[in-house]
């Protein structure tokens, strides 16, 4: 009997219905996140286990010290702790930290608004009127952000 008769277009032609890849992806070791904010989004990851350079790569550090970039740099610690909380839901400690950044975030992003304009649509819920296109755009204010 060949291929044809058994097995699927998903299957290949290796042996009898062998399927074509066989993925593995270890869980990452239990480790405590230890990169503050700022150094993990230069970094691109919270975890230094997961610090590898891409091609040869090493990030040079030099993230500008501006609200928004302390915004990302809190969403970014949220993200990746979320991610790390997918596969490690029993970690108490990584959860409160988790909540804890959530908490600075949300704070952090009213602030901004507050500021300096709005970021997303929704934060121009409350408006009386349609705002979200008036000038100036979040990226806009970045320089006066920076000098506040």
């Amino acid at each position: 009997m060949s291929n044809d008769e058994t097995c699927t277009y998903k299957q290949g032609e290796m042996n009898q219905c062998e399927p074509l890849a066989v993925p593995f992806v270890p869980a990452q070791m239990a480790s405590e996140p230890v990169y503050d904010s700022g150094e993990a989004l230069e970094k691109g990851t919270l975890f230094p286990g997961l610090d590898l350079p891409f091609m040869d790569f090493i990030a040079k550090s030099g993230a500008p010290n501006t609200p928004m970039a302390e915004l990302m740099a809190l969403d970014f610690v949220t993200y990746e702790l979320g991610l790390y909380l997918d596969t490690h839901k029993d970690d108490a400690e990584a959860f409160e930290t988790w909540k804890n950044f959530t908490a600075l975030a949300k704070e952090g992003h009213s602030r901004y608004v507050e500021l300096y304009g709005p970021l997303t649509k929704a934060d121009v819920a409350t408006n009386s009127s349609w705002t979200w296109t008036n000038d100036p755009w979040p990226w806009d204010t970045m320089g006066k952000a920076a000098s506040k």
